[in-house]
């Protein structure tokens, strides 16, 4: 019997491909149906027409086995077709579903890492629709069981009680397996989530563990969690391969069993030679639907494991809860009181509208822990407040839009540069603006097909630099009222950091407050708006530093000095020794 938590999906899995599944199902019964009875068909043809030599009976039941192979073929090809698009769909829908929780604005509450995360919504999903199809499967063995059990018992009452006995005799055993298959086909897939997600984070991360020369280090840890995987492979393989195997050979004994028995009871007289080919015939057709109940714990098994896992994901809680707030735009602060969250201890800041602040970290798990806590504020003590209202009571689409939080690594996606960059396509006449203030114009400046260069998964062909160029115009395109940003040009070189830090300053703050329409903005309401957008960049760059209007030192987890960047080189030894390395 199926057990939570994965029964809720496969039982609701069947229920909204009613339609197709059940069509399919019972196209698929009247298909073992008819081929139950083609040995029947045959059987009487030898008894009534070949054996006396009845030409007439001969054309009248001739017709009648076309008529049961038409039915076979129409039966299949419909029922197939029905079939496939219930699992299909139902894939489909499973991937969407786990795409979606894991991407949801609240963020998922879960321990997976995103490889993981990636076999769930797709081994997983995939393995979990494939329910569908045992049901068809296990529903016209059972058909072509009882339909050739009745057969023997009108030919033969001793050859149709061997099958009613043995067959479930049988299944009984080979049930008793199923819950160490179950176990085993869990832990292949945990195991290979394991290596998916490593393997995801060394791809990632090749650059920089070739930089400071631990690659060997990192292949040996992958190399350790690979073999991990492949022994939970072997096992799971080794458990349904053995299962497989004595399935099979019970199922040929059982109908060798029938036919040996069915030659004796010729040979005796107790049947007809026709009913003798019948009973051959369908000793030699049940092995097929024996093997397919046989083989049910083991499917079962597979798919209840994959719903387990694709279950613990979609119906896992989120982190934040359904916010209803909804801050005014412009005059949206950002103010964190008293937070204390991982390495942070009571801090206190305040991000006024339309200021530039920098933010320097004397320890990078701290930077680290402010990132995060603005991204999904959760299990932190003190106070954030966007726009006066708790950060986590504000709807997150609508937090989406007032607070961008572009982390220092960040991801490019397969497409052109202008996909990349413009993601929903109506970035107009600012565009060209953003590109100069992040420095990305001369990265399509680089390619011949300019902003429709084309970018490799995860932005494989660009340099590191280059990638950061295009993340930061993306996150400037968006036009956040309020923009955090984490070292976004650690991998430039200095005279670009210094383009972008004059660029970030004159796109968000100079232009707009000096020169209105120059910066793009073509009425007095939207130059206005973009008076009050706010920066923050989290960095040690001495050139981001300068271009704000004021700098924040957080040291210890609290904030330990403050003013503007000239006066704190001038005047703090710590500080000039953390942005002047």
């Amino acid at each position: 019997m199926l057990k939570a938590p994965g029964t809720a999906i496969l039982r609701r899995a069947v229920a909204r491909n009613g339609r197709h599944l059940w069509t399919g199902t019972g196209l698929a019964g009247i298909y073992q149906i008819c081929a139950a009875l083609v040995p029947v068909v045959i059987g009487v043809i030898v008894d009534q027409a070949v054996g006396p030599g009845d030409l007439t009976a001969l054309l009248i039941w001739i017709p009648v086995l076309a008529v049961t192979y038409l039915v076979l073929a129409v039966t299949y090809r419909f029922g197939a077709r029905h079939l496939q698009r219930a699992i299909a769909e139902e894939g489909h829908r499973l991937r969407v579903e786990v795409a979606a929780q894991i991407l949801h604005p609240r963020g998922l509450r879960t321990d997976r890492h995103a490889g993981d995360l990636l076999t769930v919504s797709t081994t997983d999903a995939d393995l979990t629709s494939y329910f569908l199809d045992h049901i068809p499967r296990i529903t016209s063995a059972v058909l072509a069981v009882a339909v050739s059990a009745i057969t023997l018992l009108v030919i033969s009452a001793p050859l149709g009680v061997i099958v009613l006995v043995a067959t479930p005799v049988v299944l009984a055993i080979l049930n008793l397996t199923a819950p160490l298959i179950a176990r085993r086909v869990a832990d292949q897939q945990n195991q290979a989530g394991r290596a998916t997600s490593l393997a995801t984070d060394l791809v990632t991360g090749m650059r920089p563990l070739r930089g400071i020369g631990v690659q060997d280090a990192a292949s040996a840890r992958y190399r350790l969690v690979s073999r991990e995987s492949l022994a939970a492979t072997l096992r799971a393989s080794g458990t349904q391969n053995a299962y497989l195997g004595a399935s099979t050979t019970l199922s040929t004994l059982l109908a060798g069993g029938v036919a040996i028995a069915a030659g004796w009871f010729a040979l005796t007289g107790r049947i007809t030679v026709g009913q003798f080919i019948t009973v051959i015939g369908s000793a030699q057709f049940l092995i097929e639907p024996f093997g397919t109940l046989a083989v049910v714990p083991s499917w079962v098994a597979a798919a209840r494991a994959a719903a387990d896992r694709v279950a613990s994901v979609v119906q896992a809680g989120l982190i934040l809860p359904d916010g209803v707030a909804d801050p005014d735009s412009l005059s949206c602060d950002l103010r964190l009181i008293g937070v204390t969250h991982g390495s942070l201890a009571g801090l206190d800041l305040h991000i006024k509208p339309g200021e530039f602040v920098g933010v320097v970290a004397r320890r990078p798990s701290d930077a680290e822990a402010l990132m995060r806590l603005l991204a999904v504020p959760d299990a932190y003590q003190g106070d954030i407040l966007l726009g006066g209202e708790p950060l986590e009571t504000v709807d997150r689409a609508r937090a989406r839009r007032l607070l961008h939080v572009e982390p220092h690594r960040t991801d490019l996606f397969t497409g052109s540069l202008a996909s990349n960059i413009d993601v929903h396509d109506d970035g107009g006449d600012r565009l060209a603006e953003v590109l100069r203030a992040a420095a990305a114009d001369e990265v399509a400046d680089l390619h011949p097909d300019g902003l429709d260069a084309p970018i490799a998964e995860r932005g494989a062909n660009l340099s590191g630099g280059q990638r950061q160029r295009v993340a930061l115009a993306r996150a400037l395109l968006a036009q956040p009222p309020l923009l955090v940003l984490h070292d976004p040009t650690t991998a430039v070189d200095a005279v670009t950091e210094h383009a972008i830090a004059g660029g970030i300053r004159a796109l968000r703050h100079g232009a707009a407050n000096e020169a209105g329409t120059e910066s793009g903005a073509g009425t007095e309401s939207e130059a206005g708006a973009a008076s009050l957008f706010s920066t923050v960049v989290i960095t040690s760059s001495p050139a981001l530093l300068a271009a704000a209007d004021r700098v924040v030192v957080i040291g210890d987890g609290t904030v330990t000095a403050e003013g503007v960047h000239a006066d704190l080189v001038a005047g703090d030894d710590s500080y000039r020794r953390t942005v002047l390395r």
